[in-house]
Order: C-alpha cells, then sequence, then structure tokens
C-alpha cells in the first residue's frame, strides 16, 4: 500500500535512508572531522562564540581581511547529528577568496524541536548582523550555505522576517542549498520521525516549500546526480515554487556526486559550485 507517492514504508525509508545507502559514510565523518580539527587549530580562527545562551547555541569564526563579505555554513545530519567542528574544513578556500567563513551549531533532536532548531540558525544570522562589525566583518554582507537538514534551515532562514527583529528585511544578501530538504511530509511518514517528532501540522509549518519569501535574495541550489529520487524532487519542487515567485535562481549540475560528496564540491576552487557561490557572493 503507498504511504506517500508511489512509496510503500520500507520504499520510503530507503529514500531517506542515506547511512544504508552509502555503507562507506563513517569515512566521510571522519575526514570532514579530521580535516575540520586542522582547520580550527588556526590561530586566527575565534572558536565556540556564543550567539545565545541555549545548548549548542555557537558558531565558530574564520576571518578574512576586515569588512568582508562572510559565508554562514549550516549543517546537516537530518538535524539530529553532526556538529559544526566537521563542517569547517571549507573555510580556507573562502578565507582564500577573501570571504569570512562562519560555521553554526544547533542543539540536535531528539532533545529539542525542529522549531527550536530553525529558531537557533535564525537567531545566529540575527547575531550576527548585531555584533558582525564589532567581529570585523560587513554585517550588510551575509551569505548563508547547508547541506541537507542544513539546505532545510537556510531555506527557513531565507523565508524569515528579520525586519520585524529591528533588522534589515535583506539581511541574508543570498542562499545555497545543497541536498536540502524543503519538503516535510515525507520526513515525518519515515524512520526518521522517531527523532524529529513531527505531526501533520508541524510538518507543513516548518517546510520551506510552503512559506517562501515574497522578495529574496538569489539562491543557488545543487544536488548529487546520484542522490535519491526523493532528494532530486526536494529540489525540483522547492525551484519551481522559486521560480513561480519570480525569484533569482540558480542551478548548479553535480555529476558524479552522492548525498556525501555533494557538499565537498564547495571546498574545491575549481569546482562550479564553489565558483558560482563565491560570484554570487561578490555580485
Amino acid at each position: 500500500m503507498a504511504l506517500y507517492l508511489d512509496y510503500d514504508q520500507a520504499g520510503l525509508d530507503a529514500q531517506y535512508d542515506l547511512r544504508t545507502r552509502h555503507p562507506c559514510h563513517p569515512d566521510f565523518f571522519a575526514k570532514w572531522a579530521a580535516d575540520g580539527e586542522r582547520v580550527r587549530a588556526n590561530p586566527e580562527a575565534r572558536l565556540d562564540l556564543a550567539y545565545g545562551d541555549g545548548p549548542n547555541e555557537t558558531l565558530d569564526l574564520f576571518p578574512a581581511a576586515p569588512g568582508s563579505p562572510t559565508l554562514v555554513f549550516i549543517h546537516g545530519g537530518y538535524w539530529r547529528s553532526m556538529d559544526k567542528s566537521d563542517f569547517c574544513y571549507p573555510a580556507p578556500v573562502f578565507v582564500d577568496a577573501g570571504v569570512n567563513y562562519v560555521a553554526i551549531n544547533y542543539a540536535l533532536a531528539p532533545s529539542v524541536t525542529l522549531a527550536t532548531i530553525v529558531d537557533q540558525c535564525v537567531r545566529a544570522l540575527a547575531w550576527l548582523g548585531r555584533n558582525g562589525a564589532e567581529l570585523g566583518l560587513d554585517p550588510a554582507r551575509l551569505h548563508i550555505a547547508g547541506h541537507s537538514a542544513g539546505g532545510h534551515l537556510i531555506a527557513a532562514v531565507a523565508s524569515h522576517d528579520f525586519a520585524a527583529d529591528g533588522l534589515p528585511a535583506d539581511l541574508i544578501k543570498s542562499a545555497c542549498g545543497i541536498s536540502g530538504l524543503y519538503d516535510l511530509e515525507p520526513l515525518r511518514l519515515c524512520f526518521l520521525n522517531e527523532d524529529i517528532r513531527l505531526d501533520a501540522a508541524e510538518a507543513a509549518r516548518l517546510s520551506p516549500i510552503n512559506h517562501l519569501p515574497d522578495r529574496a535574495g538569489p539562491l543557488i541550489l545543487a544536488v548529487g546526480a546520484l542522490e535519491t529520487d526523493e532528494f532530486h524532487r526536494q529540489q525540483a519542487v522547492y525551484a519551481d515554487a522559486w521560480h513561480k515567485r519570480g525569484l533569482p535562481l540558480e542551478i548548479v549540475e553535480l555529476p558524479g556526486r552522492n548525498h556525501f560528496t555533494a557538499v565537498d564540491a564547495l571546498a574545491e576552487p575549481g569546482h562550479p559550485l564553489f565558483r558560482a557561490v563565491l560570484r554570487q557572493i561578490s555580485e
């Protein structure tokens, strides 16, 4: 019996069960962690800056020249795993290109709700908007990127009304979602809901596909060619909705990439994804 679209329970679970699909996933995690720790050992790095008082409300800053634009990265892990330190490894290529790199942390499910995680990411960006100048950043040039669950979170942040927080409505100048999750209904129905604990109303409320901004800076979307059909559908429906709003959008193809190698393209200076993000930041 179909549970979601044409998927039964086993089929839907398989679309999102990336660790089973890629048994070598511990190798990726170990490499990201090791590379991240080497980058964090740089004495110029400013580590574990608190943007709030709650659990995991910290960020790492890797500065370029004073007054430079900033890329803020939000990590994935299905909202229930990983850490900002695992995604510090792209920092050197951006700093070398004259862009500050920030990796933010947030509390993990099931210890907190997904709504709390979204709120933490919004507050992290608001904190940078208010305190960036003191840190040597240009708070008028904040850009965001995220992978997997981080793609969901950057989309949620991009739709947030920062003017209601006393900040510029265009606080986020551009965004990039890599292998993002923009429709949470299938996540609610699959094995992941044991940890993220969404009901139907909350899944709808927190799905970026249902809450597109009226105006936004340019958005880049990318998904690995070797990813599951559901990850391709997630991007396609969000891109279509973004187009229908007349919002600026660029799709970057990732041939030969799976879910875990897709994000690595962001740290490769010769890759079209890195070049597209850097161009977007520079415009």
